[in-house]
């Protein structure tokens, strides 16, 4: 590979990864979840590990969920997650997650992108 496909491709990289800051910050909003969800267990809320791709509704083990989350047909990506976590109550009518949601576009972007990378497959581990 030529050094020029290598510089682009680390250029690219860069612009695709979320920056360490971003991370940080959306790892310190997820302290705001943690009294109902972790990562690799279920709480009171269900775990987030594998949150991408998955259904809602759907987390294996877990059966705390509403009828509207599980008949919502929501499958988590970056999008369905920026649209319930802003207002849970006004993408899920009937959900039980008694939570308001993260009001602020960059703190629920910086979550977003801190659960993406914390949630991934082989990245954690459900017990």
């Amino acid at each position: 590979m030529s050094a020029l496909a290598l510089q682009l491709a680390a250029a690219l990289a860069l612009q695709a990864a979320p920056a360490a800051a971003s991370l940080a910050r959306g790892e310190q909003v997820y302290t705001r979840c943690a009294a109902c969800h972790a990562i690799d267990t279920h709480r009171t809320g269900p775990r987030h590990c594998g949150l991408f791709g998955r259904r809602a509704g759907s987390a294996p083990g877990f059966e705390g969920y509403s009828a509207a989350l599980r008949a919502s047909g929501i499958v988590w990506d970056a999008n369905t997650l920026d649209r319930f976590l802003r207002a849970p109550f006004d993408a899920v009518p009937g959900t039980t997650m008694g939570y308001a949601g993260v009001k602020d576009d960059g703190e629920r972007a910086d979550l977003i992108a801190w659960l993406r990378v914390a949630t991934a497959q082989g990245r954690c581990t459900p017990r």
